[in-house]
């Protein structure tokens, strides 16, 4: 299984609009951080967590031409903002038209169907994306194309649900700030584990860095990737300097390999 970083930035991204701090103004392209989105391919299946504002570069600059499928995780602008360009991918085989499968639990669809309501009218117009919209339970897993699927159920604040999922041994949680033992423990036995913290210090809907090792330490992977950071978590080439050894901060168009 292969797992490409599209995106490691918070709502925001990194630079951040108008901030000149050492971070927005890095060279390091390590520091340059789209919004947070992942792809996973296993064989000739190719799913993609995540499609928020950035999702159109993202695509451009990975060179994706087909996807099976996209995971939501909760209904923020910046996880879902980019469905619209689906377009493409539905149209690049024309005159096939291949729609594209969105999963999501039922308040985020919900919310993909109040923003992107032109894709779901009943008379549409030409050129709307195509899509096929699955709702999810957080508590059962799923399956798409033979790729086993285990939601993670979580809490972004007190007022906002978050989904993480584990595919295989691989496991990817964005936007939590609390999980409950129950989902630590269908976590365990990962290879590799994909965990926001946003920075530093603590903030009221996000874990810190300090809870996202917290929460590593709890499931022990053998590898563990930080993501969803903030410019105020410093610059990448200081990072790995507070980090364990087996802990990485992820950065854009990173590869790896996992189980």
């Amino acid at each position: 299984m292969k797992v490409t970083f599209l995106g490691t930035g918070t709502s925001q991204g990194v630079p951040v609009i108008g901030c000149r701090c050492r971070v927005c103004r890095s060279t390091d392209r390590r520091d340059r951080r789209l919004r947070t989105s992942a792809m996973v391919e296993c064989g000739d299946r190719r799913i993609v967590i995540d499609a928020g504002p950035d999702f159109r570069y993202q695509m451009l600059r990975a060179g994706v031409r087909r996807i099976d499928a996209i995971l939501l995780t909760h209904l923020h602008k910046d996880h879902i903002g980019g469905i619209d360009d689906v377009r493409a991918f539905n149209f690049v085989d024309y005159p096939t038209v291949r729609p594209v499968d969105i999963y999501a639990t039922h308040a985020t669809a919900e919310c993909v169907r109040k923003d992107f309501d032109y894709a779901f009218a009943a008379d549409k117009y030409r050129g709307v994306p195509e899509i096929v919209l699955h709702e999810i339970d957080a508590d059962t897993p799923f399956s798409i194309g033979g790729m086993n699927i285990t939601p993670i159920a979580g809490r972004h604040s007190e007022r906002f649900e978050v989904t993480g999922y584990r595919i295989g041994r691989f496991a990817y949680l964005t936007d939590f700030s609390y999980i409950s033992p129950r989902n630590i423990e269908r976590i365990k036995g990962v290879d590799t584990l994909v965990v926001n913290a946003l920075r530093w210090t603590e903030h009221d809907s996000h874990f810190n860095v300090a809870q996202a090792l917290d929460l590593i330490g709890k499931i022990a992977p053998r590898k563990a990737y930080l993501t969803h950071m903030s410019h105020e978590i410093g610059l990448h080439a200081d990072i790995a300097e507070r980090l364990p050894d087996n802990v990485e901060a992820a950065y854009d168009t990173l590869q790896i390999e996992t189980e």
